[in-house]
């Protein structure tokens, strides 16, 4: 998102009284690298936390040393100063079940006058930037700006958090939800790939900020994705998602098309229900298809149809549902550029939001000429 994690709950160790500090160093030094954490996290605080005598971590750092070459006691020292952070535990529990979802509401906090404004201003300033990304990539202009927009407001909201606190954090302390195994593992990926990009590009480790969950920059890239997919679009040497806009723009756009942006296709088109007696089987199986395009207008015809004679009948569709709390649910048709966005964040809401929002902005822009 990997070696799966230990089945028991990480937690911190407890700081020692300075009476009993001697014995514990003498325990320590003869269990040596058998120490692990206590089996459940006791409203830790950032003191109580003491990563480097982890068990867990001891053999990260193994790892990092056998598999990327790293030193170990550079580690040991990282480690040493990184600190466990409740509030990112907090910020990363899924929300309470039994809220209906509100596409309405959640389009509002993107698609609003702020934002609008300042994605005006980002094109204004880098519209010729915007216009190389999309003659090389084929990723239009308001497809990028809507993108960094919903992100970070074009660099007003990158992230106050160090990201080697907050990716450890989510790696070893990963609060106790159904998929907590597979999603420590996806973070201890990213807490690897966060060292091996800061060694690389002779970063202090520790002067790396941003989100809760370890997003970098105006794109908000994971680790892996900066090392994998970020461009010098600049041309200045280096990649710099936190200061260059222009590296911003091109790694959005080089991300996009390859995770399957296909230039000069269109995004999405409305669609209604057929009829009111629909195959709920049918509907459901073809709203659980996945984040693809995988039916014609013709497959899809029993359940939806497109009031737009643009859409074209020689490509595949998606069906999306964008439900509106306790009114209808809204239905779209959406193409392979559509379910490009989602491999960015695996939401509709989302995806939608990002073409809702570039639009709006970039009819804000010709308003403005």
């Amino acid at each position: 998102m990997s070696p799966i994690a230990d089945a028991n709950p990480t937690t911190p160790v407890k700081k020692q009284s300075s009476s009993k500090k001697k014995t514990h160093s003498a325990k320590k030094a003869a269990v040596k690298n058998k120490v692990t954490a206590p089996k459940a996290l006791q409203s830790a605080s950032s003191e109580d936390v003491h990563y480097l005598e982890w068990k867990e971590v001891q053999d990260f750092i193994e790892q990092m040393q056998t598999q990327y070459q790293f030193d170990k006691a550079q580690l040991s020292a990282i480690f040493a100063k990184t600190r466990y952070v409740e509030s990112v535990v907090q910020l990363i529990k899924p929300m309470p079940a039994g809220k209906p979802k509100n596409w309405k509401v959640y389009r509002a906090r993107f698609v609003e006058n702020a934002r609008i404004d300042a994605g005006v201003a980002f094109w204004e300033r880098n519209a010729e930037t915007l216009n190389r990304a999309e003659t090389l990539y084929g990723v239009p202009a308001e497809i990028i700006v809507g993108l960094i927009g919903v992100e970070t407001i074009y660099g007003k909201n990158t992230g106050n958090f160090r990201a080697i606190d907050a990716l450890t954090t989510l790696a070893f302390s990963y609060p106790e939800t159904p998929t907590k195994e597979a999603r420590m593992a996806f973070f201890r990926k990213e807490l690897s790939e966060l060292l091996l990009w800061t060694r690389e590009s002779a970063i202090d480790v520790f002067n790396v900020k941003g989100s809760y969950a370890g997003a970098l920059g105006l794109a908000q890239f994971m680790p892996s994705s900066l090392r994998q997919y970020a461009v010098d679009f600049d041309n200045d040497g280096k990649i710099n998602l936190k200061e260059s806009e222009a590296d911003a723009i091109g790694s959005v756009a080089h991300y996009l098309v390859t995770h399957g942006w296909k230039k000069g296709l269109p995004y999405a088109f409305p669609a209604s229900l057929s009829s009111e007696k629909i195959d709920e089987k049918h509907l459901s199986a073809a709203l659980n298809q996945g984040l693809k395009a995988s039916y014609t207008l013709d497959e899809l015809r029993p359940l939806v149809s497109t009031p737009d004679e643009n859409a074209p009948r020689n490509i595949k569709y998606g069906l999306i549902d964008l439900q509106n709390g306790e009114n209808p649910t809204e239905y779209w048709l959406g193409t392979d550029n559509f379910f490009a966005i989602t491999q960015y964040n695996r939401s509709y809401f989302y995806a939608m939001s990002v073409i809702d929002l570039g639009k709006v902005i970039s009819l804000a822009r010709k308003k403005s000429e």
